[in-house]
């Protein structure tokens, strides 16, 4: 059975990795432009494959790391729910992956130049597994802010809390500066900063997660640690560390 430290090894894994394959695919690709084709048209013609087994493997990268959230965040606020939704983003990428999207905006090339105006089962499929993504990400977000304010650690509850607003502002925000489904440049952006900074935070928490744990940190809750402070005072003692 994996070890929970390694589980989370390779959530931390997970984000960077997919970034980087992405961005090599960006500057590489024949036909293919960063600043007007979404980054899910990677998964298109000859070399698709590439970006299908990025989304499936870090897909699958995330769901392990959930299963080692699961185990050393509970119990606790969050320690459910929180790794539920990291393990649905980890499923929505999969789906993402196995489902492509319609060619357009001339990527394949030879493909129209048009956005797209019919969508198939495998580009519906896509994009509810890129709603599934956004919204359980964007979900996790706020339940690890959570968590992270009942422990006291203000900054990282303020992280997590400043990413769930802005990932759907960077989506909505791209949706509103697009003039048209035939300006595909700002979705385009938008979907790249949404992903490097959805995808980058999930790997972050995974770290700060595993880090905690091979430290030996006992989680324990800001009104727990009042209680155990005034058991102290007077006279007992405690070993808890705070988050």
């Amino acid at each position: 059975m994996p070890s929970t430290r390694g589980l989370l090894a390779c959530g931390a894994v997970a984000g960077p990795l997919f970034i980087l394959v992405v961005l090599v695919q960006d500057y590489t690709r024949a036909g293919f432009d960063p600043r007007r084709h979404p980054l899910s048209m990677l998964g298109l013609g000859d070399l698709g494959w590439i970006q299908i087994a990025n989304f499936t493997i870090t897909g699958l990268l995330f769901i392990a790391a959930a299963v080692g959230l699961w185990r050393s965040l509970r119990p606790g606020p969050g320690g459910t729910w929180g790794p539920i939704l990291i393990g649905a983003y980890g499923i929505g990428l999969v789906i993402a992956g196995i489902f492509v999207t319609e060619p357009a905006w001339g990527y394949p090339p030879g493909a129209p130049a048009d956005p797209p105006h019919v969508f198939g089962l495998s580009s519906v499929l896509h994009n509810v597994g890129a709603i599934v993504v956004f919204g359980s990400l964007t979900a996790a977000c706020f339940v690890f802010t959570r968590r992270f304010a009942a422990y006291g650690d203000r900054r990282w509850a303020f992280a997590c809390a400043a990413t769930g607003v802005a990932l759907p502002a960077l989506l909505v925000g791209g949706t509103l500066a697009s003039d048209g489904p035939a300006d595909s440049g700002p979705v385009s952006l938008s979907l790249r900063a949404a992903a490097l900074l959805g995808w980058g935070w999930t790997s972050l928490i995974a770290a700060r997660v595993r880090a905690s744990d091979a430290a030996g940190v006992r989680f324990t809750p800001v009104l727990d640690r009042q209680g155990l402070n005034r058991n102290n005072s007077a006279g007992g003692h405690s070993d808890a560390n705070e988050f």
